[in-house]
């Protein structure tokens, strides 16, 4: 593969990958206007954010399958189209109940670009590039945070929230026409592969049952619930714990950004020298300390605006190290089916943010404490789950080596 060839599929992977996160991070500095608009509180308004969550965990057992079945493409076009559908959608929403409805479906769409995006990296990479690949797909998904809040709190504050969703729209169609035109056909449709619910539940319960799966899976997942409690929760930390408007929100969630953006990118260098696992254990290890660090100066009233930003920025960066090895981790036992595999990954991933997100915007004080205790917990219930689950795995398949597994047809 030439470096021109390799270039432009990790763009145009990482543009799908990207379509998530923009769409749930450039509507956040509107959380307080859509609460004035809609009639209702920014606790409420965040309900929607949960609703995009449940979307994604339940569409991408639904995608799964499907990419196996019809190839990468025909599934990921009619999701995309259901994205742009939907997007149109809230930006026409008149109440909170629809916004939150019209939330999931769009979530839904979404998804559809984010599984395949997983399984063609599978597909088109070898699995010793895998972890590398991830990394630089965290380097193109990084850039939404850096720039959808802030220029989202620029379009909220000169033509309204509903401005956001139409240019999410626009994303969608730009998105649909360069998979259409660009993106290579990289799985042969498994013709054998049934889409009945038995063997679709068989077929998902052998990957469940892979040691090797379920432990990365669930730890990364876990770990990286840490960073949908500091979505969910920073828009209420930021603008009225802290009285920041909604410009300079968008720039402290670009900020911090950047170190999440950072450390997945220092990964590639330091799979140079250490294994995915090294890197695993060591980051989540920091995660537990720094998240109890800040969890200790919330309780104890120390947390300024700095000292937020740089815990957060901290908590971060270790996650940017977790993240893309627990998922080359998760799917280096598979090859065969790599979009069911990469579907229940993802599927863990979200379930866990919708449960931390809800749980979340059930408090309405006006207080850090409750996102900085999600984030501390979440590190440590990841770091348990890692040496406990890891007993369990007999014969670690290497990233560097791949194997095969076996499914249910």
């Amino acid at each position: 593969m030439s470096k021109k060839t390799y270039f432009f599929l990790i763009l145009i992977l990482g543009s799908l990958t990207a379509l998530g996160p923009f769409s749930i991070d450039m509507y956040l500095p509107g959380f307080p206007a859509i609460a004035r608009d809609l009639h209702t509180t920014a606790a409420k308004v965040s309900l929607s954010l949960s609703g995009f969550f449940i979307g994604i965990s339940l569409g991408q057992l639904l995608y799964g399958p499907l990419l196996d079945r019809f190839g990468r493409k025909k599934p990921l076009f009619i999701g995309l189209l259901v994205y742009i559908a939907a997007s149109a959608g809230c930006a026409f929403s008149t109440s909170i109940n629809g916004l939150i409805f019209m939330r999931i479906i769009q979530a839904i769409g979404s998804c559809a670009a984010a599984v395949a995006s997983i399984a063609m990296v599978r597909d088109l990479f070898p699995v010793k590039d895998n972890a590398k690949v991830f990394s630089l797909l965290l380097l193109v998904v990084g850039v939404s945070p850096m720039i959808a809040p802030t220029v989202g709190g620029y379009v909220t504050s000169a033509f309204g929230w509903q401005s956001v969703f139409l240019i999410l729209t626009g994303m969608g169609v730009a998105i649909l026409i360069s998979t259409f035109l660009w993106l290579p056909d990289s799985y042969k449709p498994d013709k054998m592969l049934s889409l009945k619910p038995k063997p679709i539940l068989l077929n998902f319960w052998a990957v469940l049952r892979e040691p090797q799966f379920y432990t990365y899976a669930l730890t990364g997942a876990i770990a990286f619930a840490g960073l949908f409690a500091y979505v969910s929760g920073s828009p209420l930390v930021f603008m009225e714990v802290f009285h920041t408007d909604e410009k300079v929100y968008g720039w402290i969630f670009a900020f911090l950004s950047v170190g999440f953006i950072g450390s997945s990118q220092l990964n590639t260098l330091f799979l140079h020298k250490f294994t995915s696992e090294q890197i695993v254990n060591f980051a989540l290890i920091c995660q537990v300390i720094v998240g109890f660090t800040f969890l200790a100066a919330a309780l104890n009233g120390l947390l300024t605006l700095p000292v937020t930003i740089g815990f957060l920025f901290l908590f971060l960066c270790c996650i940017g190290f977790t993240n893309p090895n627990a998922a080359a981790l998760s799917l280096a036992p598979f090859s065969k089916n790599a979009g069911s595999a990469s579907a229940m990954m993802g599927a863990v991933q979200m379930g866990m943010g919708t449960l931390i997100s809800v749980l979340i915007s059930m408090f309405e004080v006006p207080s850090a404490t409750p996102m900085v205790a999600a984030m501390a917990g979440s590190a440590l219930i990841a770091l348990m789950v890692l040496f406990i689950g890891r007993r369990n795995i007999k014969e670690p398949v290497e990233i560097q080596q791949g194997a095969d597994a076996g499914f249910v047809h």
